[in-house]
């Protein structure tokens, strides 16, 4: 890594001009190329999948995506001459615009069920030629504005549908920019520096833009989500400003010892240059653990996020120790400067509040302790009532058209016609379509069914379907109940002795098959992440309590951060206030991403304290010293870094994405409980209280591991030495060892 960092002070002008080129480069691609997200939340062999394949195979005309055109008159009825004359001109504009296939007009028919019973309002169901993903914003925003020009004083019309909802997707970067203002006072005030303060913001962007056009690419050779370079840049952000905020710490701190700036740059990225690669190894392998899960739609959001840890990582180690050499002296603050000159170097101890909070863990482990516990244990406890399930336009902030378009439904029509099933068959002969027949009236007698339309066969009469609209909304869980009755109850019975095997489909089925796949997976996904994290803190720190600590830690964040989650999403507290929408569900595919975040996230934190606990540890053998010193010397500059990535999570609340603000939430809200619960107050009273049970690994499996090394060289002597001798040969070597006292050996 020394060598590394050299080498990029060395060639500082070749080094930057090569990130250049790089995101240059990629972004010139991504621009010719374009974009080609699709949220393909579609999971092979599941029920749902398999009646939208027999749908789209039999029926070509359902292949494209649908949305509606609503409107409603409180003067008047829709039926009224002036108003069907309005809407219907409007319907065939509509049906004429490029990318829609056709248009049903509730006009066509006298008794039609597209409108009302009190007939204040209808609608029309747009088809398009293709799937959401595919429709061109111009397209769609060409249909949503044709559509809504026949408004007038008395008629009201909105649109819903997932290609209008991409319409309404908030432009412009305003959450970026507010939360790399926010991370610019913070390193601000941290360093002194102005210049200082840009290096880790300038380095995050060069490499977070180069991932974000990467993604770009990416979405033509696999599926990838539309929120995922959201998601990406989210956390890139966040990890590489972090990143970026420990090794200039280092490299100030090597300045103040009189270090040359080549020798403070090169220092700093040998020493913490190692614990931020290793963090950033643990954040892509919590990442790419979603890949045992085998679904393609969260395959491609594994590899966005893990590119773009991935650059950010590779910024912080070799284009920023270039533009250190380039600032110079200009690290550290005129004063710092001043007083460096005058003073000549000094050793930076820790002083001020962390010392003070250092000694006070130290003295009271229990109480602080257990106090740490309660917190966690409250924030946790929401998460015990998540429910995972599909939000719909119902879940819009106030104001957007798809939620006036979902609230005036379910106001004329009911809930349930925002989200009905399908149930498609195959049809042998006559027996089965009596049995249809049957069936039609078996589904408007059971419980939660709104109604039924008639049974559609295609052109050859060998496959049907028919509409089931429920009383309650797609997001419902009576909705979800009725899915479960149809499939285990009602179908059954009526395939019995018959050739038909009738499978449910629609929103809702297709969501409840998601969430049902991936939490049958999930025990085996946080299996594998929690064991490769742990075995990668196992082979750093060659302790089995260190690596057991930080999973009970990081499953600590990641309930604490799904209990926030829940009770502003699921529950609705303050959901409207910050502009989310309503009250609803958790996204299935949410805790999936989440833990993989979240655990990588949380490893960071671990990394950063326990390595310079090692570090004092293998110097000195006194696990008290090692904690207190550890955590007085890295406390600062996590809390930093934490407000820094709070803030950084809590700005993409402004996206008004609420899938992307879910995540910057629950981000927010593990990276504070981890930065100011776990790491600075619960890990470090539990490792008083173990003692040097901390670091103890048996004999036989330190012989047969592997061994990594994140602490800096000097400490490899130390390390050794440690290794090589028993618990009584340390304390005889180091009562032999004269060692200059200071503050830090003060004990609390």
């Amino acid at each position: 890594m020394a060598a590394l960092a050299r080498w990029c002070v060395q060639r500082r002008l070749v080094t930057v001009l090569l990130w250049l080129l790089a995101f240059g480069g990629v972004a010139a691609a991504a621009t010719a190329a374009g974009t080609a997200y699709s949220n393909d939340y579609k999971v092979p062999g599941t029920e749902s999948d398999r009646a939208t394949q027999l749908l789209d195979s039999r029926f070509p005309g359902r292949g494209g995506d649908t949305g509606t055109i609503v409107w409603h008159t409180t003067s008047d009825t829709v039926r009224a001459a002036a108003v069907e004359q309005t809407m219907t001109r409007t319907l065939e504009r509509v049906e004429h615009l490029p990318g829609v296939a056709s248009v049903t007009n509730p006009y066509d028919a006298p008794d039609s069920d597209l409108v009302s019973e009190d007939a204040r309002t209808a609608y029309a169901v747009v088809t398009f030629d293709d799937q959401a993903g595919d429709v061109p914003e111009a397209q769609a925003r060409a249909v949503a504005e044709t559509a809504r020009s026949a408004a007038g004083e008395d008629l009201e019309v909105e649109l819903g549908g997932s290609v209008v909802g991409t319409t309404q997707a908030p432009g412009g970067h305003l959450a970026e920019v507010v939360g790399v203002l926010i991370a610019a006072v913070v390193l601000f005030l941290a360093f002194g520096s102005f210049a200082a303060a840009l290096l880790p913001i300038a380095t995050a962007l060069v490499g977070v833009g180069t991932a974000y056009a990467g993604i770009v690419l990416l979405g033509h050779a696999m599926t990838v989500a539309d929120f995922a370079p959201m998601l990406g840049m989210l956390i890139g952000l966040g990890v590489g400003i972090d990143y970026a905020l420990f090794i200039v710490t280092r490299h100030r701190r090597g300045l103040k010892r009189g270090l040359t700036v080549p020798e403070a740059a090169a220092n700093a990225v040998a020493t913490t240059g190692r614990a931020v690669v290793f963090a950033g190894a643990t954040v892509c392998i919590a990442l790419l653990g979603m890949l045992v899960l085998r679904l393609g739609f969260l395959n491609g959001v594994a590899m966005a996020a893990s590119l773009t840890v991935v650059l950010t990582v590779a910024a912080s180690v070799t284009l920023l120790p270039a533009l250190l050499s380039y600032i110079g002296p200009r690290a550290l603050s005129r004063r710092e400067r001043r007083r460096l000159a005058e003073h000549g170097p000094e050793p930076e101890l820790p002083t001020g509040f962390a010392a003070r909070w250092s000694a006070l863990v130290e003295r009271h482990p229990r109480l602080l302790g257990a106090l740490a516990l309660v917190v966690v244990t409250v924030l946790a406890l929401p998460t015990l009532g998540l429910r995972l399930g599909t939000s719909d336009a119902g879940n819009d902030p106030r104001g957007t058209t798809t939620r006036a378009a979902y609230d005036l439904l379910a106001d004329g029509f009911g809930p349930g016609v925002n989200g009905p099933l399908t149930l498609v068959t195959e049809v042998g002969g006559a027996e089965d379509r009596l049995a249809l027949d049957n069936l039609d009236a078996t589904l408007r007698g059971t419980e939660g069914v709104a109604s039924v339309t008639p049974v559609t066969y295609d052109s050859g009469g060998h496959t049907a379907y028919l509409t089931v609209v429920p009383e309650s909304a797609p997001q419902s869980e009576a909705t979800s109940d009725l899915v479960d009755r149809l499939r285990d109850e009602v179908l059954p019975r009526a395939e019995n002795g018959t050739g038909l095997e009738v499978y449910v489909g629609g929103v809702t089925a297709g969501y409840d098959d998601f969430a049902a796949v991936i939490v049958g997976k999930l025990p085996l996904f946080v299996g594998v992440v929690v064991g490769l994290g742990c075995l990668l803190l196992l082979l750093a720190f060659r302790s089995v309590g260190i690596p057991v600590k930080a999973a009970a830690m990081n499953i600590a964040a990641v309930a604490g951060a799904f209990g926030v989650v829940v009770a502003i999403f699921q529950w609705g507290w303050g959901s409207e206030l910050l502009g989310l929408g309503s009250a609803g569900p958790i996204e299935p595919f949410l805790p999936v991403i989440m833990v993989s975040v979240l655990f990588g996230l949380s490893m960071d934190y671990q990394v950063f304290l326990v390595s310079r606990m090692y570090e004092e540890w293998l110097e000195t053998g006194d696990n008290r010293r090692a904690v207190r010193i550890g955590l007085a010397e890295t406390s600062r500059v996590i809390n930093s870094a934490a407000v820094i990535m709070i803030s950084v999570f809590l700005a993409f609340v402004l996206s008004g994405d609420r899938v992307i603000a879910m995540f910057g939430i629950a981000l927010a809200a593990a990276v504070a409980l981890d930065a100011f619960v776990l790491r600075t107050l619960l890990v470090p009273a539990l490792m008083h209280l173990l003692g040097r049970a901390n670091w103890w690994l048996p004999r036989r499996l330190d012989a047969v591991l592997p061994r990594i090394s994140i602490e800096p060289p000097e400490c490899r002597a130390a390390h050794e030495r440690l290794a090589a001798a028993t618990d009584a040969e340390v304390a005889d070597v180091l009562a032999r060892e004269e060692r200059q006292r200071d503050v830090r050996d003060t004990t609390g």
